[in-house]
C-alpha cells in the first residue's frame, strides 16, 4: 500500500496517498460532537457545537482527533483495520514535543500503522516547488509560519511563528461588514464564504488609502434573503497583512517580518534565502496577495530583496493551499523505501520519544 500523507490545519484536513494524481482528499477539520444516544432530548443541544481538534495549528483535542483520523482514513481513504500502512504528517513551525510525542503514540497504539515519520511544512513546502533552500511565507487559518531553511532543515532562530491567521481575518471582516450593515444579521459561516468570495489586497498602500476614501459598493444577497452591500471592507481584509495594526497588534508587515527573520541567519544565505520564498496557505491566494507581496519587496531597504518562487508548470494550479501535503507526498517517496522512518519495532523498544530521534 503507498504511503498516507497527512496535513492536519486548523480549518481543513488534507489526505491521501503519494500516488494521488489529483492530490489529496480535503475534509473540514472542524467537528460536531456525536451524543452518546443520539435519539434523546439533549441531541439538539448539539446542532450548534463544533469541536475544533486542531487550535492555531496544534492539536488540541486528541478524542476528537482520533474521530477525525479514524473517518479520513478508514472511511475516506478505505484503510483496512489489520492493514494499515505507513503514514507522514507535516508539522508546523515549532511544534511542541509534547505534540509530537502524543501523535506518534496515537498513531501506532490506536491505529496499529505500520510506520511514521513527520517533517516540517516550510521543508515540504519548498519540496514542492523544487527546493531544498528558501524561504516559506505559510499564511493559514490559525497561524503564520515565516520560516528559513538551509539544506532541508528549518533554520529555527530566524524562523518565526504568529497566531494570527484566516480566522482572525474573517473576524476583522465581520466587524468591517456589521459597520456597514448595522441593521443586517450576518453568520461567521456566511463572513466566511464572502470573505473567500471578495477579499482582496490593495496594489500599494496609496491604493488601499484611496479606495478607504471612495470605493464602489456591491450588493451581495444572503441565503436567508437579507441583501448587504461590500465595498472597501474587502480591501480591509488584505491590508491588515501589510498594515497589522488594523488587526490592533503593534507589528510590522509580512514583508518586513520576513526581512527580519533572514536577517538574523549568516550574511551569505540571506541571497539564497530571500530569492527563494515561497507563498503558501489558503490565504496567500486571496485576490491580488502575491502582486501586493512582490511590490512591497521590491521597496524594502535590504540589499536583497524578496523574490517569489513560481510553482512547477506540471504542479496544480491551487498549490499554495497544500504545497506542504505535495512536499509530504515527495518526501515519503523517499524515507519509506529507504527504511528512515519510526518502525513499530523502534517504537516498542524506545517509546514515543523515538519521534525526536528520527524525524528532525
Amino acid at each position: 500500500m503507498e504511503p498516507t500523507v497527512i496535513d492536519a490545519g486548523s480549518k481543513i484536513l488534507k489526505c491521501g496517498y503519494t500516488a494521488a494524481e489529483d492530490g489529496p482528499t480535503v475534509i473540514p477539520t472542524l467537528m460536531k460532537p456525536v451524543p452518546e444516544d443520539e435519539s434523546s432530548a439533549d441531541a439538539s443541544l448539539f446542532e450548534n457545537v463544533t469541536v475544533e481538534p486542531v487550535v492555531r495549528g496544534f492539536v488540541r483535542d486528541w478524542e476528537a482527533m482520533e474521530d477525525l483520523l479514524e473517518h479520513a482514513l478508514y472511511s475516506g481513504l478505505g484503510w483496512e483495520i489489520g492493514n494499515e500502512g505507513n503514514i507522514l504528517f507535516t508539522e508546523p513551525l515549532a511544534t511542541p514535543k509534547a505534540v509530537r510525542e502524543q501523535l506518534v503514540q496515537m498513531m501506532f497504539e490506536n491505529f496499529n500503522i505500520s510506520g511514521f515519520y513527520a517533517s516540517e511544512q516550510a521543508v515540504l513546502s519548498l519540496y514542492a516547488v523544487g527546493r531544498i533552500s528558501g524561504c516559506t511565507v505559510d499564511i493559514g487559518h490559525g497561524k503564520m509560519d515565516i520560516a528559513s531553511v538551509i539544506e532541508g532543515a528549518v533554520h529555527h532562530i530566524s524562523s518565526r511563528r504568529f497566531e494570527v491567521g484566516g480566522l482572525d481575518l474573517t473576524n476583522l471582516f465581520a466587524k468591517e461588514l456589521g459597520k456597514s450593515n448595522p441593521l443586517v444579521n450576518i453568520s461567521m459561516s456566511d463572513v466566511e464564504k464572502l470573505k473567500e468570495q471578495y477579499a482582496c489586497c490593495a496594489e500599494d498602500i496609496g491604493a488601499y488609502e484611496r479606495v478607504q476614501q471612495s470605493c464602489p459598493e456591491e450588493q451581495h444577497t444572503l441565503p436567508d434573503g437579507q441583501v448587504i452591500k461590500i465595498g472597501r471592507e474587502k480591501y480591509t481584509v488584505g491590508e491588515a497583512l501589510f498594515q497589522p495594526s488594523i488587526l490592533g497588534l503593534e507589528a510590522h508587515g509580512i514583508v518586513e517580518q520576513l526581512v527580519g527573520c533572514i536577517s538574523t541567519v549568516p550574511t551569505e544565505n540571506h541571497r539564497q534565502l530571500l530569492e527563494n520564498t515561497v507563498l503558501c496557505g489558503g490565504t496567500a491566494s486571496m485576490t491580488g496577495f502575491e502582486g501586493r507581496f512582490q511590490k512591497e519587496a521590491s521597496l524594502c531597504s535590504s540589499a536583497i530583496r524578496p523574490s517569489l518562487v513560481k510553482p512547477p508548470e506540471y504542479m496544480p494550479d491551487n498549490l499554495l493551499n497544500y504545497s506542504a501535503w505535495v512536499g509530504g507526498a515527495i518526501l515519503a517517496k523517499v524515507v519509506f523505501p529507504q527504511n528512515q522512518h519510526v518502525t513499530k519495532a523502534d517504537y516498542d523498544e524506545t517509546g514515543p520519544s523515538i519521534v525526536h530521534r528520527k524525524c528532525f
